[in-house]
């Protein structure tokens, strides 16, 4: 069909020139369709019977060891596959698609294996070498009567072409007996010859004499001289025909020339014998068997010459076959030799003009490298000098940031007292503007006198969820209120009750409370004589008893657990309260019921002292002991956590303190229970080497102890390899009262969360939240070493970092 291509197969043999040829004519046969090749190949399996070519000519594949015949097999299969890739290369050259079928050859004959190819591959077209016929064959009779049995016996769908020396020949002849191959023009290039038959040759010698009439007599005795006769012609024609059969296929063809053109051997034998009349039958019989004999020895004298002429032969065919193999790839190797040279050459010339072109570009790279390594060298220098400044900066930094926590630490403590101060100034202003109201007169003018009607506008008339606790015999009630929207704790004391006090006692004891003011004393923000009670400032965690009781059982439950730095600074707070009224002037007072239940937290666990004013009594040398034995019984309660009122020594307390509290640095454990035990030591009896001032400087420096602690563990995170617990006070935004996430400094010179101060700006403000100054402007600039460090803080404990 048009469009697609027919398979054409090519049989070739080994003769790599003819299969070429062979090629050459079949494309140009079809040149103007398309088809595909397929190079038809039959290889011969070794048996014992044939010859293979060795060095030394060919021989006999039985007289060749296994090993060595494995070596020729595998030589041999490589000269075949070579020369059957030259033929796909040269197909692939005409752009011809072409493949290979290799057939191995069996006892068959060649020829019927063509057939039962054609037949079972269905072939349509068949071009055939003729050196693919001799090929297969050792004789030329083979190769024509081959050639002509295919041509015979083909299916008529099969087209067979004949191929010799790039031509095609044709088969003439009228039987298998008498055939001859022809080109296109007629000349001759094979031909199948007849025998001459010994047995003929011999009958026309003798069939004369014995037709003669003399020989009519001798009927009977020449009888028996014919049978011998015939005897030996069998031998002869036995002795000629081995001759031929071991004749290779050149001397064959010389043979058959030389008969064409001269008289044979044979003749002449007849000629003589015929020429001499008077020789018997008998005679003759024994001329001809010495003439039989001498061609006999001529005739294995002349086989010895050609077999060493024939091993010669081979060997010199070998060597030339294998100096044409070997220049073959000399040739090969030179051409790609020279390709390579040109190409190689070519590079080089490519080469050297880059070299010219990018000659000025590293000259220019050089100099550029030389000004970078300068500048290197220089950039090092200042590198280690950044460094070294760098070094001293840290240095610097770490001192900065231990005097800054120092002085936040200072500044927390004095905001809390102006707070507190600013609200006794608010108080005093409001109490300025109701200056007209009776019993104004009878107190400080710091106080302001509520009426019962804000009273029972405070408490939501008295509400039971407002109440915060009741006292002892249900004399004293305390309630949660919000007055000005501040939020404040009302103490209610029942006139003339049993331990209570007159209207003019009660008024008496407000007057002298509102002259004594600390830090650390829990405030009071009014009064009314109405109803006999005290308006005290809120304190957000309640007493001391109930954050440091309940801490202990309830620490997995998220109560606010207070640590053991924690505790140090409450002891030392409350001790300055204690101390303060024991000092005031014009008249010391005595507390008389120091307990952790009269001990009030703020919002930041600052410690306050409350219960006292209205039934402490004076100060009285024999009394001082109560309230330095009370001291010692809430230190020790903060040492190990618990309500106890036991007495301990100083090794006991160490062993038994809080674990909730943190890791507990020993040698401030020590010093606290030391001073524990002389302070339960004390009885009701004075001990003039044992006064609260002396406490006092004695917690100082413990607390000063602390503070250096607690500021490493705000650098490092850690105090004596351990993390802390609590939240450093730095990390809290003065505003929102919570860990910072942005912070920024600033014209104040403190750092506040962003949103924090951005909105106190917004709101028309210009005064600092923690000094009450005048901004100087609104300048925020973020504080990225403290972010650091709060970063760090939140990484230490496995916190994620907002």
């Amino acid at each position: 069909m048009e469009g697609q291509e027919e398979k054409v197969y090519v049989a070739l043999g080994n003769q790599l020139q003819d299969g070429i040829k062979t090629l050459e004519w079949t494309l140009r046969k079809w040149r103007f369709q398309p088809i595909s090749i397929v190079i038809l190949h039959v290889t011969s399996r070794v048996s014992v019977r044939d010859y293979v070519s060795t060095p030394f000519g060919k021989l006999p594949a039985s007289s060749v060891s296994d090993e060595k015949l494995k070596i020729l097999r595998k030589l041999e299969q490589e000269k075949i596959d070579k020369i059957l890739s030259k033929y796909i290369t040269f197909c692939g050259k005409a752009r011809v698609k072409a493949e290979t079928l290799i057939v191995e050859r069996y006892d068959d004959p060649i020829h019927m294996q063509i057939l039962d190819l054609i037949s079972g591959l269905h072939i349509t077209k068949l071009v055939m070498g003729f050196l693919f016929m001799k090929s297969s064959s050792w004789k030329p009779k083979t190769v024509i009567s081959g050639s002509f049995h295919i041509h015979t016996h083909k299916p008529e769908s099969c087209e067979l072409f004949i191929i010799c020396g790039g031509k095609e020949v044709f088969l003439r002849g009228e039987n298998d007996k008498r055939l001859s191959m022809e080109d296109d023009q007629g000349g001759m290039v094979a031909k199948m010859k007849d025998r001459i038959s010994i047995s003929l040759i011999l009958g026309s010698m003798f069939g004369s004499r014995q037709s003669s009439p003399a020989s009519s007599t001798k009927n009977h005795s020449s009888s028996l001289e014919n049978m011998q006769w015939e005897n030996c012609v069998q031998e002869i024609e036995i002795y000629l025909q081995q001759l031929c059969s071991t004749s290779d296929e050149e001397d064959l063809r010389e043979q058959e020339s030389d008969i064409s053109l001269q008289a044979s051997p044979t003749d002449a034998i007849v000629l003589e014998l015929n020429g001499n009349p008077n020789l018997s039958i008998a005679e003759k019989f024994e001329s001809l068997k010495f003439k039989v004999r001498e061609a006999h020895q001529i005739l294995q004298l002349k086989k010895k010459e050609v077999q060493a002429s024939v091993d010669r032969r081979l060997k010199a065919e070998w060597a030339i076959s294998l100096c044409k193999h070997r220049a073959e790839e000399l040739e090969v190797l030179i051409k790609e030799e020279a390709k390579k040279r040109i190409e190689m050459k070519k590079e080089l010339d490519r080469d050297k003009d880059f070299l010219h072109e990018v000659k000025p570009d590293i000259e220019e790279s050089k100099n550029k490298l030389n000004s970078l390594m300068q500048l290197r060298s220089e950039l090092s220098h200042r590198l280690h000098i950044s460094k070294m400044a760098k070094a001293c900066m840290e240095a610097q930094l770490e001192n900065d940031i231990t005097t800054r926590a120092e002085m936040v630490r200072e500044i927390d403590e004095l905001r809390r007292e102006r707070d507190v101060f600013q609200r006794r100034i608010e108080f005093c202003k409001e109490k300025v503007g109701v200056a007209g109201r009776t019993g104004s007169d009878q107190v400080s003018c710091c106080l302001r006198e509520y009426t019962a009607e804000e009273i029972k506008l405070a408490t939501e008339d008295y509400s039971g969820s407002l109440l915060f606790k009741t006292g002892s015999g249900r004399s004293t009630t305390v309630y949660k209120g919000r007055i000005n929207h501040d939020r404040v704790a009302i103490k209610l004391k029942l006139i003339n009750s049993d331990d209570g006090l007159p209207r003019e006692g009660f008024q008496a004891k407000v007057k002298l409370i509102s002259h004594i003011r600390h830090p650390h004393l829990l405030a009071m923000m009014g009064y009314c004589s109405e109803l006999n009670c005290i308006v005290y400032e809120y304190m957000h965690n309640g007493s001391l008893q109930d954050v440091l009781f309940s801490s202990s059982k309830n620490s997995g439950k998220g109560c606010r657990v207070l640590t053991w730095y924690d505790r140090i600074r409450i002891a030392t707070e409350v001790c300055s309260a204690v101390c303060y009224i024991h000092e005031a002037r014009p008249r010391p007072i005595i507390h008389g019921y120091l307990s952790p239940s009269k001990i009030f937290l703020d919002r930041n666990l600052v410690a306050k002292v409350g219960g006292f004013g209205l039934n402490q009594s004076y100060y009285d040398e024999s009394h001082v002991g109560w309230d330095i034995r009370a001291f010692g019984v809430l230190t020790m309660n903060l040492l190990i956590g618990t309500n106890a009122v036991d007495e301990m020594n100083m090794t006991s307390l160490v062993r038994a303190l809080d674990e909730t509290a943190g890791p507990w640095p020993l040698d401030l454990a020590q010093k606290l229970a030391g001073l524990v035990s002389r302070c339960l030591s004390v009885n009701d009896r004075p001990n003039v080497n044992l006064k609260m001032m002396a406490i006092m400087e004695e917690l100082d420096v413990i607390k000063k102890k602390a503070d250096y602690l607690v500021a490493i563990v705000e650098i490092d995170g850690r105090v004596q390899g351990e993390v802390c617990n609590d939240v450093p006070s730095v990390f809290l935004c003065p505003i929102y009262k919570e860990v910072m996430k942005d912070p920024h400094v600033a014209a104040d010179g403190f750092s506040y969360e962003r949103e924090a101060i951005e909105e106190w700006l917004r709101m028309g403000r210009d005064t600092s939240p923690m000094t009450n100054l005048q901004l100087k402007h609104t300048i925020l600039v973020p504080n990225r070493t403290l972010r650091y460090f709060i970063q760090d803080w939140h990484c230490k404990r496995s916190m994620r970092y907002p």
